[in-house]
């Protein structure tokens, strides 16, 4: 692999965020892909590739990358909440209900709060 700049690492990032806002989700991890090779401490990009594994319906792929990203970050809101949106997409309805509640006891965004389902005890 030829040697990254921080200006590619950039742009790379860049333009993947970009692919996943126009659902390329599998361009996106193309362009992350080298990223996290070079950088496999980058949450930012590590929670990038999960998002554009989730999208791209590559639920394991997804559930894996939420995971690096919660053992670095354990008060990550979101993290929580879309590994619980990846567990819950593939029929895991408990252990995404644990998700949902970490991140609306992190963060009770309206989105978390609901997805966690409190009145359902």
């Amino acid at each position: 692999m030829p040697d990254r700049s921080p200006e590619t690492d950039v742009i790379d990032f860049r333009a993947a965020e970009q692919l996943l806002s126009a659902r390329d989700p599998r361009g996106a991890v193309k362009l992350l892909d080298p990223l996290i090779t070079a950088h496999p401490e980058n949450t930012a990009a590590r929670l990038l590739r999960a998002r554009a594994f989730f999208l791209a319906a590559s639920l394991r792929s997804a559930e894996l990358e939420f995971q690096v990203v919660l053992e670095r970050e354990p008060d990550n809101a979101f993290a929580h909440y879309a590994l619980g949106r990846t567990l819950e997409r593939a029929a895991r309805v408990d252990e995404a209900r644990r998700h949902f509640r970490l991140a609306a006891a992190l963060e009770p965004r309206p989105d978390f709060v609901a997805a966690a389902r409190f009145d359902d005890e």
